[in-house]
C-alpha cells in the first residue's frame, strides 16, 4: 500500500514539475515574442504612412524604410477640439488606446461611424520634401464596415482638401466584394477628389460617379456596407469632430 502510496506521489510530482516546467517556457517565449511583435507592428506602421505619402516605392528592406521614415515623416499631436498642436500625451500614446480610456477621450454621439468613444488627442503624419517643406498630409482614421472597424490612412495635399491616398491596411471586409477597398485601382480613384466645397464636407461613394465628379468615388459593387462606411468615415473624420478644425487652421503652413 505504501509503495502505491509513494508511486503516486512520485507520478504526481512529475506533472507538476513538466507542467510548471511548460509554463516557464511558455511564458518565457511569449515575453521574447512581445518585443519582435511591436517591432513588427511598427514597421509595418511606417510601411503604411510611407504608402500613404507616396513614398513606398523602391523601399524594400526594414532599414530603408527605417531610413525613409525618419528623413520624410514627422508625427504631431493635435487637440481635435480645438485643432491645435499640443505635446505628445505620453512616452507610449497610441490614439486607439487612448480612445479606450475615459481619461484620455470624448464620447462620440450622433454619428454612424461605428465607434462610441474617440481619443481626445489625435497623432497627425507631416511628409517633408528635401526642402523641409510639408508637401503631405497623413490623417489616420477609422470606421465602421459590414463586419467590423476598418483603419487607413488619408493622405492630402498641403492645400488641406485634395486626396491624394486613402490607404485601407486593417479590415474583416468579405474577400471579393468588401475587401477591394485595398484594390490598387479603387484606391488610384481618390487621387485628386476635394474633401471641401467650400465649408462644407462633400466627399462621397455614391454608384456611377462621371469622370467630372470631383467630390465623389464609385461604390465598390456588391459591397454597399462597406462603400457607405468608407464615406461615414471620411464625412466624420473629415467634419468638426474629427481634423476638421485642424484642416482650417493649417497651421502645417506657418
Amino acid at each position: 500500500m505504501s509503495a502505491k502510496k509513494e508511486t503516486l506521489g512520485k507520478t504526481i510530482f512529475i506533472v507538476v514539475a513538466v507542467c510548471l516546467a511548460c509554463s516557464v517556457v511558455v511564458s518565457g517565449s511569449a515575453v521574447g515574442l512581445r518585443s519582435l511583435q511591436e517591432t513588427n507592428a511598427a514597421l509595418d506602421k511606417k510601411s503604411n504612412i510611407l504608402n500613404a505619402a507616396g513614398l513606398l516605392d523602391g523601399v524594400g528592406t526594414k532599414q530603408e524604410i527605417a531610413q525613409v521614415y525618419e528623413n520624410r515623416v514627422e508625427e504631431k499631436f493635435v487637440d481635435l477640439s480645438s485643432g491645435e498642436y499640443v505635446e505628445k500625451p505620453s512616452e507610449d500614446f497610441d490614439m486607439y488606446k487612448a480612445a479606450k480610456k475615459p481619461e484620455f477621450s470624448v464620447r462620440v454621439e450622433g454619428s454612424n461611424v461605428g465607434f462610441q468613444q474617440r481619443s481626445s488627442v489625435a497623432s497627425v503624419y507631416h511628409i517633408k520634401d528635401e526642402t523641409g517643406t510639408v508637401s503631405r498630409i497623413i490623417l489616420p482614421v477609422h470606421g465602421s464596415g459590414l463586419w467590423d472597424l476598418m483603419y487607413g490612412f488619408l493622405a492630402l495635399d498641403n492645400d488641406g482638401e485634395t486626396i491624394r491616398e486613402l490607404i485601407y491596411y486593417q479590415h474583416k471586409e468579405t474577400p471579393g466584394l468588401g475587401a477591394e477597398i485595398q484594390n490598387p485601382s479603387w484606391q488610384e480613384k481618390w487621387d485628386g477628389k476635394k474633401l471641401f466645397k467650400g465649408d462644407e464636407v462633400a466627399i462621397s461613394v455614391d454608384k456611377n460617379v462621371g469622370d467630372g465628379n470631383q467630390y465623389a468615388v464609385d461604390a465598390l459593387s456588391g459591397a454597399t456596407l462597406t462603400s457607405n462606411g468608407v464615406e461615414n468615415t471620411l464625412q466624420y473624420w473629415a467634419g468638426e469632430n474629427g481634423y476638421g478644425k485642424y484642416l482650417q487652421r493649417q497651421s502645417w503652413k506657418s
